[in-house]
C-alpha cells in the first residue's frame, strides 16, 4: 500500500511540473494537432486532379464508357479536343495526359481484334505520370473486359479480375500517413518528456530531496512513466478522435478506440522506459538531446509507418522487427484500419510487454547506481 501512496504522490509531482512548462504543453498541442494535419496534408506521389484530354475518333458506346471511366479525385472531368490540337496542348502544359482513341476501335474490339489506344503524357512531373498512366491502364482494361462480358464476348478474355477495395477505396494517403503519424508523435515527446524529466531532478536538484524521502528508485521511474504516459494517452487519444476522424475524416471505427489505447498504454511503458535508460546515459540535456534524436530517427524510419519494411534489407527487417515504434505500428494498422480483435493483436501486445520490462529492468539498474552517485 505505501508503494502504491508513494508512487501516486510523486505521479502528482510529475503533473504539476509537467502542466507549469509551458514550452512543453505547446509542443504537446502543437504535434499532435497542427504538425499532424501538416503531415497528412503534405504533397505525395498519388495522382490527384489530373487533367485529361480525349481525342475521340470513334464515339462509341465503348469509348464514352472508356471516358465517365476516368472520375474524380484521381482525374478532373475530362475535356474532349479535336486531334489537330494535341500538340499545342501538350506544349502549354493544359493536360498532364491525352487519350487518343483510334476510329471504329468498338467494332475492332467485338471482331476479336486488338486495336490500340495511344495515351500521351506530359512526363515533366515524371512520378505523376508514371503512376498515372499505369492508373488510366487499369482502369481501361477493366472497363473493357467489363463491356465485352456485357457483350457476351468473354470467352476472348477469359481472365475476370475483380479488385475488391475494403478500405481506402481512393488510395487517399492522408488517410494512412493521419493515423500513422500519432504513432511517430508518440514515439519522439515519449521520449523527450521522460527522459527530459530525469534529466532535469538530476540538473535542478531536486534529486536530492528525493534521496531523502523513504522512496525506491523503482517508485521514481514508474511515477515518471505513469505521468507522462497517462498525458500523452490523453492528447494521443483526443487527436485521434477530433484530428484524424474528425478534420481529416478518416472512417475510423469507435469500438476499435478502446483496444488501439491498450496497444498505445502497452507502447509508452516500453518506450517510456527506453527514454529513463537513455536518460541516465547522457549525463546532461544536450547530449540527452543528441542521443534521442538518432534513437527516434531510426525507430522511426524502419517502423513501417513511413515506409513497408518488405522493402527494406533482410537484416534490418530482422532488427526492426524487436521495435516498439515497429510492433505499435503494425498494432494500429490492424486494430483501425482492418478491424482486427484482442484474439489476432494479443501477441504485439505481449512483444511490446516484454521489451518495455527488459529496458524498464536496464533503467532501473542504471538508475540505482546514479542514485548511489548523487547519494
Amino acid at each position: 500500500m505505501r508503494w502504491f501512496k508513494n508512487v501516486a504522490y510523486l505521479s502528482a509531482k510529475e503533473l504539476r511540473s509537467l502542466f507549469t512548462d509551458p514550452v512543453l504543453m505547446i509542443l504537446i498541442v502543437y504535434m499532435f494537432s497542427v504538425a499532424l494535419m501538416t503531415i497528412a496534408n503534405m504533397p505525395t506521389t498519388e495522382v490527384k486532379n489530373a487533367a485529361v484530354a480525349v481525342v475521340d475518333n470513334d464515339h462509341s458506346t465503348l469509348s464514352y464508357r472508356l471516358r465517365d471511366s476516368l472520375i474524380p479525385p484521381n482525374f478532373r472531368k475530362v475535356e474532349e479536343i479535336p486531334y489537330n490540337q494535341i500538340d499545342r496542348a501538350m506544349d502549354l502544359g493544359q493536360y498532364t495526359f491525352v487519350v487518343d482513341i483510334p476510329p471504329n476501335y468498338e467494332r475492332d474490339m467485338l471482331k476479336g481484334q486488338a486495336p490500340h489506344i495511344q495515351l500521351l503524357v506530359d512526363a515533366t512531373a515524371m512520378t505523376q505520370a508514371n503512376i498515372g498512366a499505369s492508373y488510366i491502364n487499369q482502369t481501361f482494361s477493366a472497363e473493357i473486359n467489363q463491356f465485352m462480358k456485357s457483350a457476351n464476348l468473354a470467352q476472348f478474355y477469359p481472365l475476370d479480375t475483380t479488385i475488391n477495395v475494403l478500405y481506402n477505396p481512393n488510395y487517399s494517403s492522408r488517410w494512412f500517413m493521419g493515423t500513422m503519424q500519432i504513432v511517430g508523435n508518440l514515439n519522439l515527446l515519449v521520449l523527450l518528456l521522460v527522459g527530459a524529466a530525469v534529466i532535469r531532478e538530476r540538473e535542478r536538484g531536486t534529486i536530492e530531496h528525493l534521496l531523502v524521502m523513504p522512496v525506491g528508485s523503482g517508485e521514481i521511474a514508474v511515477s515518471k512513466i505513469l505521468a507522462n504516459g497517462f498525458v500523452l494517452l490523453c492528447v494521443a487519444m483526443l487527436s485521434l478522435l477530433l484530428i484524424v476522424r474528425g478534420v481529416l475524416q478518416v472512417p475510423i471505427a469507435l469500438e476499435s478506440l478502446p483496444l488501439f489505447a491498450l496497444g498505445v498504454i502497452t507502447f509508452l511503458f516500453s518506450i517510456s522506459s527506453l527514454g529513463i535508460l537513455l536518460a541516465i546515459i547522457a549525463p546532461t540535456m544536450p547530449q540527452f538531446g543528441l542521443l534521442c534524436i538518432p534513437v527516434y530517427v531510426v525507430m522511426y524510419l524502419l517502423s513501417g509507418t513511413n515506409s513497408p519494411i518488405e522493402n527494406m534489407p533482410e537484416l534490418a527487417q530482422q532488427i526492426t522487427r524487436f521495435s516498439p515504434t515497429t510492433l505499435l505500428g503494425s498494432y494500429a494498422q490492424d486494430v483501425l484500419f482492418r478491424g482486427a480483435g484482442f484474439e489476432l493483436v494479443w501477441d504485439k501486445l505481449v512483444e511490446m510487454i516484454a521489451i518495455g520490462i527488459v529496458f524498464l529492468t536496464l533503467a532501473l539498474i542504471q538508475f540505482k547506481s546514479m542514485l548511489s552517485r548523487q547519494g
